[in-house]
């Protein structure tokens, strides 16, 4: 019997603690991009903007050759490679038998693009134009930073919880952030852009991860 109740106690701590960090995270990214909303919208304010140009072109003309690399990596957070993604990973997670790491995934990217295509139309704040190579769509939040996020933090999450792998977690958040930096880079997004895009696709990864646990749960 007390055996059992150490275990029921561990369990009750362990599930609070992992809901208080979870709202914790989620809470903290929500006041971020409204902090950023209010300093693009409402300040109108660009030195956040212009200081993350200056040091990506500074960064540009002391490499040169650093472009066609950027241009590689930021391929992976455009749209062909993210829709296969979302599609391909929770197909092969379905088939060895992960039917909930599958649908993780999926509503990861799929609840992230979702929600960056209402928020894109909502903000309705145009390119920077001073734009490397053209880019359609809207600006604020940048999809690549969002969706990005969303994806890999969510693959992070799964091999840290299930592979054991904290490195590889790590590297897979500081893949995303880099993909974020590329797009300043090639001046196709502005410094807030990425920022919102970050911690609005950290938000959607907690209020998911939230959601799915208490409905696995009941």
């Amino acid at each position: 019997m007390n055996k059992l109740l150490t275990r029921l106690l561990t369990l009750f701590t362990f599930l609070v603690l992992e809901v208080g960090v979870l709202l914790l995270v989620f809470l903290s990214s929500l006041a971020a991009f409204f902090y950023l909303t209010r300093v693009v919208f409402v300040q109108h304010s660009t030195e956040l903007d212009q200081w993350g140009f200056a040091h990506m072109d500074q960064l540009r003309a002391a490499a040169p050759g650093l472009t066609p690399w950027v241009i590689g990596v930021t391929f992976f957070g455009s749209a062909p490679f993210l829709v296969a993604a979302g599609l391909l990973i929770p197909a092969a997670l379905a088939w060895q038998k992960k039917k909930r790491e599958a649908l993780e995934v999926f509503w990861a990217v799929a609840g992230a693009a979702i929600l960056n295509q209402l928020f894109k139309t909502h903000f309705h704040r145009l390119r920077p134009d001073t734009a490397l190579f053209p880019q359609l769509g809207l600006s604020f939040p940048s999809g690549h930073a969002m969706i990005g996020t969303a994806l890999y933090g969510c693959l992070a999450w799964l091999l840290w919880r299930h592979r054991r792998h904290p490195l590889w977690a790590v590297a897979l958040l500081l893949w995303a952030v880099l993909i974020g930096g590329t797009r300043i880079y090639l001046h196709v997004h502005y410094t807030t852009d990425v920022l919102a895009g970050f911690v609005a696709g950290l938000a959607w990864l907690m209020l998911l991860r939230s959601g799915l646990h208490l409905w696995w749960k009941s």
